[in-house]
């Protein structure tokens, strides 16, 4: 959920944002190997590192195995309780404190909990499928095939040493020989194809017009960074003074890997640093681009030529093999007047650098260990503090569920998806708008007709439960067995094709921006759906085999807080029928904004790491959709529960069972470097701040465990914070 298109669209991750790749192929190659965290936005590798790193061998050490099941663990564990805690005090550490002693952040990871812990059993489980694929077994179906025969070739360590970087050298060759800038459309469309990020550049591909959402048009997306947010490169801090210097180094030390001099290498790396530099300076900050219309600028063909006097955009399509295109929204307008303005002023050399570092640095996962482990050492190690890279294993299941992710997903489901869960999921869900129909009806600072409208979109929400009706179609990826990065390269270019392909089409309602076995969910306030892959359905995060008052305040809280991201600060600009519209009244809105505040103004207070407060503006739309959804799970289990005699289980009430389920779903702890980047860049505050700002804003949490006023977790009723 990190870049500008990302947010753009509006497709909201609700509890893991690390896992997270909307529209199934944008920024592939972006978050793979790159950081040694699942599908975390950064590349680039660093000189400096600790006495200890540099001892520590080229991946994780492989002590872990392929599963044939998904192991079981309850929704609601009393073994990662701290019984020693008071819950009044502190509601994490008494839910989370044995779990966080019981599971220390594994050397590959930058940070662990619940989710990520899952996430890592889902990868064993389909490494076990990948590896029996992998075997040239006749009876395997088409996809089954490209699938075996892509993580064959990614998990053949010698073949991409023997490679090195020879498969870059086509596109390398076509940077060298660029001559005059009226060249450039041309080789940024094949390098483009070649990547599928925004790296280069830009990023080029489709999106729902905001003001016409059953309209898909043409959208530039604003890029060129390598480090993870615009402030990284003119913060002036001594911390921020030495990345640049480390990742000037990094930089270089690519170039050397091209075959550069060193000296001609750091002059060209620091070259790079100075573009870069520029683009950031003219980007949107990552709290303007929560503001749809920040990001919403309609253009004919015309207006966005003006904008880029220099950069044929007609020749740049052509070579995309577009008919030319009448409407476009440009995210970023200054950021293209900036882009042209560089490539007025720069010399055709200091591009051609710039230009062959941004293409190694994507696809270097796909090479050799000397460049994978560049790679990683600064922007996972130096960068996010993560100790050692992941096991060659964990990054092959990654590539094949970032580009064949929905033929893996028919396998997923088939094993572990029934439909009595899907039923299940559907009648909770059900349950909680239906408690939220009734908040919006009872609501005295909203008028009658605001309300009216707000249940209109209420009730249009669609409910995507498990996987898609359809699977998408990979007939045309070619795949073979010994050729990783061709594969790659093929893989990114096929879903670049298919999202420029929906272009002047009828909207496909049916598509899913998560894999079925990617353990999180999400909202998209331009399609008002929710999605809930059948990776998120699973224990401990859904548990058949537990009582109510965990499973709802876990996954009830994950589907409010879905819900609820529909009519957060930004989905709330949304209408029912993801148009970007205002349908509040001008003193309604003011309330909302008031209710808004108090949450920004709780968050904004607590630190995140050193002296690093939450970014509240930044992080409210996910702090409103986490208070919100509470209310509502909680609201629809006492439904659920109203003709039963819940009883006591463990030494917990079944009101403290609610509670504590709700905890347990972020158990985590995380490296401080890590803790740092995100600070900036995540939307999502912290875990324990995600458990304890929401419950202390709940009188229903401070009755269930009976706390006095003074204690931490309680606040004097006027002073909590109440939105829906």
């Amino acid at each position: 959920m990190s870049a500008s298109h990302q947010r753009l669209q509006q497709v909201r991750a609700s509890r893991e944002p690390e896992f997270f790749r909307p529209r199934l192929g944008a920024l592939v190659l972006a978050g793979l190997g790159a950081l040694g965290v699942l599908g975390t936005l950064g590349v680039g590798p660093a000189v400096a590192q600790t006495a200890a790193a540099a001892s520590a061998p080229a991946s994780a050490s492989v002590t872990e195995q392929p599963l044939d099941r998904l192991p079981y663990t309850p929704s609601l564990d009393t073994a990662s309780m701290d019984r020693t805690a008071d819950p009044c005090e502190d509601l994490y550490q008494f839910a989370c404190g044995g779990w966080m002693a019981n599971n220390p952040i594994p050397s590959d990871q930058a940070r662990w909990s619940v989710y990520a812990k899952m996430a890592n059993e889902n990868q064993r489980y389909l490494w076990g499928i990948l590896d029996k694929l992998s075997a040239a077994d006749p009876a395997r179906t088409a996809n089954q095939a490209r699938m075996g025969d892509y993580f064959a070739a990614c998990m053949d360590e010698d073949a991409a040493e023997r490679h090195g970087v020879a498969p870059l050298r086509p596109l390398l060759s076509r940077i060298d020989a660029l001559k005059h800038r009226s060249e450039l459309p041309a080789l940024l469309a094949a390098l483009h194809l070649a990547t599928n990020n925004e790296r280069l550049f830009f990023h080029f591909a489709s999106g729902q017009d905001l003001k016409a959402s059953t309209q898909v048009i043409a959208f530039a997306y604003a890029g060129g960074l390598s480090l993870p947010d615009r402030a990284y490169y003119f913060k002036d801090d001594e911390k921020s003074r030495r990345l640049r210097e480390q990742f000037v180094a990094h930089v270089a030390r690519g170039f050397e890997l091209l075959g550069d001099a060193p000296n001609a290498a750091r002059e060209q790396a620091a070259q790079v640093l100075s573009l870069e530099t520029a683009l950031a300076r003219a980007s949107l900050s990552r709290v303007d681009k929560r503001d749809p219309y920040k990001s919403f600028h309609p253009t004919r063909a015309a207006g966005l030529q003006a904008l880029t006097p220099g950069f044929d955009w007609s020749a740049y399509q052509r070579a995309l093999g577009l008919a030319p295109l009448a409407t476009f929204n440009v995210t970023d307008p200054a950021f293209f007047k900036a882009f042209a303005a560089q490539l007025k002023r720069r010399d055709l050399a200091q591009i051609r650098h710039y230009l062959r570092w941004q293409l190694l640095s994507s696809q270097a996962p796909t090479l050799s260990a000397d460049v994978v482990r560049a790679n990683f050492d600064f922007f996972g190690q130096t960068l996010q503090g993560v100790p050692q890279l992941k096991a060659r294993w964990k990054r092959c299941v990654e590539l094949v569920d970032a580009q064949l992710g929905e033929a893996l997903g028919q396998e997923f489901v088939s094993r572990n998806f029934s439909p009595e869960l899907k039923e299940k999921t559907l009648m909770m869900t059900r349950q909680i708008e239906d408690a939220m129909a009734a908040r919006i009806e009872s609501l005295t600072w909203m008028s009658g007709a605001t309300r009216k409208r707000a249940a209109e979109k209420l009730h249009a929400i669609v409910n995507k439960v498990g996987y898609p009706d359809r699977w998408r179609d990979y007939s045309a990826l070619s795949v073979t067995r010994d050729d990783l990065a061709g594969n790659v390269m093929r893989g990114n270019a096929f879903e670049l094709r298919r999202q420029l392909a929906k272009i002047g089409k009828p909207l496909d309602r049916g598509e899913w921006g998560m894999t079925p076995q990617t353990v999180n969910a999400y909202y998209d306030a331009q399609m008002n759906d929710i999605n809930f892959p059948a990776g998120v359905l699973q224990p401990p995060l859904f548990d058949p085999k537990m009582d109510d008052a965990p499973n709802y305040g876990n996954t009830g809280g994950t589907i409010g807080h879905e819900l609820i991201h529909g009519f957060d600060d930004e989905g709330r600009q949304f209408d029912a029928q993801g148009n970007l519209r205002d349908w509040w009244t001008q003193k309604d809105g003011k309330a909302f904004e008031q209710r808004a505040a108090c949450v920004a103004n709780q968050y904004a207070r607590y630190v995140v790491v050193d002296d690093i407060r939450i970014n509240s503006k930044l992080t409210l739309g996910e702090d409103l959709a986490d208070l919100g959804g509470l209310v509502l799970a909680y609201a629809a289990w006492k439904a659920q529960v109203a003709d039963l005699s819940p009883v006591s289980v463990d030494g917990l009430t079944p009101e403290q069972r609610f509670f504590v389920g709700f905890a347990q779903w972020d158990c985590s702890q995380a490296r401080p470097e890590y803790e740092r980047v995100k600070a900036l860049t995540d939307p999502h505050s912290p875990g324990r701040y995600r458990i304890n700002g929401v419950a202390v804003n709940m009188p229903e949490f401070e009755k269930a465990f009976q706390c006095k006023p003074g204690q931490k977790m309680v606040k004097p009723a006027a002073e909590r914070c109440k939105v829906w």
